[in-house]
């Protein structure tokens, strides 16, 4: 059975992703240059990448799934700056990927992609912190989840410890 809604579930894969990301990157650039891996072994960073970007459009999907029933009880506005944070998310995703894939390529193009793709990586954490700060902030400091809570529901009661 699915959590409804499936977004909260969905929104950590993207965030996780996106911080291991540069490091990981960082790292496998490393060794390929120290000689310590071969090249194909960026192949997991460029597997990575594309799991980030499936992540990312799948929150993207539940996110506007969401939207119409949160829209009922957070101003159009909050909802929409997150809404548009997670567009260039997914763009910018998208443009790892595509740098990333470039790494597997030989000599200097591929070092240079190596590169470039540690520099993306990091654009891409600071823009799904962007997106993830937003995201909180419609929850918890707007009450998006209240959209989800049945009337006349009780809070669940804490330990009684």
């Amino acid at each position: 059975m699915l959590p409804d809604p499936l977004h909260p579930a969905i929104v950590h894969f993207p965030v996780a992703l996106s911080a291991l990301l540069p490091l990981l990157a960082l790292l496998t650039a490393i060794a390929i240059r120290a000689g310590r891996l071969g090249r194909e072994s960026w192949a997991l960073i460029v597997l990575l990448n594309a799991l980030l970007v499936g992540s990312v459009l799948l929150a993207h999907e539940t996110g506007e799934e969401t939207a119409d029933r949160v829209e009922k009880v957070v101003d159009k506005k909050l909802i929409g700056a997150h809404a548009d944070a997670a567009d260039w998310l997914t763009w910018v995703s998208i443009g790892s990927l595509v740098v990333a894939a470039a790494g597997l390529l030989r000599e200097g193009a591929g070092s240079a992609a190596r590169t470039g793709a540690v520099v993306v990586s990091l654009l891409v954490l600071a823009v799904a912190i962007r997106v993830g700060h937003l995201g909180g902030e419609l929850v918890y400091k707007h009450g998006a989840a209240s959209a989800y809570v049945e009337k006349g529901a009780k809070p669940p009661l804490g330990n009684a410890d």
